[in-house]
């Protein structure tokens, strides 16, 4: 089903899947209109679910955030990729097993709550190494971790991405203290079980029975592409990480169903549009050029982003975009590309 003009976007689904960081809240403040569309979507009895590779809080600890931030949600709506990483392992190892681990006491606690046990040291011979993003990690904890890898325990990244966001811009994330041990091993983890692998949202989507699901992330390297890989249509929204610049970049694996610039538009046909348009597309056209793209006409910004979409993707082209007429520089200037 493709959405059309004049439809809302949410009407197509039956469950809707939030990313956190950068879609609900940015560290531990609500973003603008995160908590009235969240609301709106439980008023109209509409499923929702969460999903984010912070392993640093448990789905419980999740969820009382959201409830604290207005957002009412109930743990067995978050899915983590702690606990998915507890629960992975829980199936591979014995009952009981010793598990060295990197990261957070949350990541520690979703260990213990499926009967194995979580350890600091080589020298405790670990059946296993799982890491996931803290921000008390050191290298102790990463010396310890590279010993025990190197001593033949598999290793488990909770997820891997680069940075996290932040109020004061991105953040070194758990996918940087990864590259660490990346680097002394000269390997890569065995086993990496957060986005942009599809393991939580293909979980999410089952709970939607026949339903269809719709992901809204704000990063075009974890939820847009772990979206695809589940085989999920998605929704990116420019209030996180990726931005336009980006998204005119993006491969064929990191590429949106829709984009909008805030939850807005799950709800107001005006606020979303599904990319890539076509070259000429709701009063604007994009042309090729030896310097990249060039935007003339006029119209919605979003329209403007479906289009240059078109022409970028197809062609394989950078984010340089050059106005040719005054209401494509406003349209640029919203996008947040130079002109």
């Amino acid at each position: 089903m493709t959405a059309v003009a004049g439809e809302r976007l949410v009407d197509g689904y039956a469950l809707v899947v939030f990313d956190l960081d950068g879609v609900i809240y940015l560290i531990d403040r609500p973003i603008p209109g995160a908590v009235e569309a969240v609301g709106r979507l439980h008023a109209e009895g509409k499923a929702v679910g969460y999903a984010t590779n912070n392993a640093s809080r448990r789905s419980s600890e999740v969820a009382d955030l959201l409830t604290g931030m207005g957002v009412p949600a109930r743990p067995e709506e978050v899915l983590t990729s702690a606990a998915a990483s507890a629960e992975l392992l829980r199936d591979r190892l014995p009952a009981g097993a010793p598990v060295l681990v990197v990261g957070a006491e949350a990541l520690r606690a979703e260990i213990s709550a499926v009967g194995l046990r979580p350890v600091s040291r080589a020298d405790e011979e670990p059946a296993a190494v799982v890491q996931g993003y803290g921000p008390q990690v050191g290298w102790v904890d990463l010396a310890e971790a590279s010993l025990a890898v190197r001593a033949g325990a598999p290793w488990y990244a909770t997820n891997t991405d680069r940075t996290l966001p932040s109020d004061r811009g991105p953040l070194p994330g758990n996918g940087s203290l990864v590259a660490v041990l990346r680097t002394a091993l000269n390997r890569e983890p065995d086993v990496v079980v957060g986005k942009p692998e599809p393991a939580l949202f293909a979980t999410a989507a089952r709970r939607a029975g026949s339903g269809r699901t719709l992901l809204v992330g704000d990063r075009l390297d974890t939820d847009i592409e772990g979206a695809r890989r589940a085989g999920l249509d998605s929704l990116l929204v420019l209030t996180g990480v990726s931005d336009v610049p980006e998204l005119l970049a993006a491969p064929e694996s990191r590429r949106p169903t829709y984009v909008s610039f805030d939850l807005a538009g799950l709800f107001d046909p005006a606020a979303v549009v599904r990319v890539p348009g076509e070259p000429e597309f709701a009063g604007w056209s994009v042309d090729l050029t030896a310097g990249g793209l060039t935007l003339r006409g006029a119209g919605r910004p979003l329209d403007a982003l479906a289009a240059l979409c078109a022409v970028a993707w197809s062609a394989s082209a950078g984010p340089q975009v050059r106005a040719a007429s005054p209401e494509a520089e406003e349209a640029l200037a919203a996008l947040g590309l130079s002109v």
